[in-house]
């Protein structure tokens, strides 16, 4: 469990104690059953991280609402957006190696992460990581529910590919964007794995 998901079992826990004392077993079940899903899911289970070399990982665990290949024409990039429901493990991961050379914080509104303007309009956090061949764009973007995004990586600091580098709480959706000449992998509406689906791999 990750550290952050201590506070939201412990106090439900604790307090689960008091109404046991009086008898009053059914608030106790129900503070107890919250302690349990808030563990659930702040869960934070180990991953075997793909070492391939030249590969995007998926930053999230979630089902893949969008796929949008970038065009050379255009000089866009492609974008892969994850949706992630309340049982799907919320900490994210980065999809490559490389140094975070920017960490955009935006404020913002909390429309349904589906939402395509969510990506323009939602509260939002960008890491951009500059690996050995290309430059991902990574975004956790608030929900409805998800009202708390934290980011535990700075400016100039190092990752690796699959690394925990943040989670969005209750419900959100995350993004990665890279160039356009790397293959993208994945459809919409296949459901991935934080640091183990390969969402994309560099053309050679």
């Amino acid at each position: 469990m990750v550290r952050d998901g201590i506070p939201f079992v412990a106090v439900p826990a604790a307090l689960a104690i008091l109404p046991m004392l009086f008898g009053l077993w059914v608030v106790a079940v129900v503070l107890i059953a919250v302690a349990a899903f808030m563990a659930f899911f702040f869960r934070d289970p180990r991953r075997e991280i793909p070492r391939e070399s030249g590969i995007i990982v998926a930053p999230a665990d979630g089902r893949v609402t969008l796929d949008r290949s970038g065009t050379t024409d255009a000089n866009s990039d492609s974008l892969i957006s994850i949706f992630l429901s309340p049982l799907d493990v919320h900490v994210n991961r980065a999809p490559i190696a490389g140094t975070v050379t920017a960490v955009d914080y935006q404020t913002g509104k909390f429309l349904m992460a589906t939402d395509e303007r969510a990506r323009d309009l939602n509260e939002r956090n960008t890491l951009t990581i500059e690996g050995a061949e290309i430059t991902v764009k990574c975004t956790q973007i608030a929900g409805i529910l998800a009202r708390r995004i934290v980011c535990w990586k700075r400016k100039g600091e190092r990752v690796e590919c699959g690394e925990r580098f943040g989670m969005i709480k209750f419900g959100s959706r995350t993004d990665v964007s890279f160039p356009n000449d790397v293959e993208v992998l994945v459809k919409k509406g296949v459901h991935v794995r934080g640091g183990v689906t390969i969402i994309g791999r560099i053309k050679s």
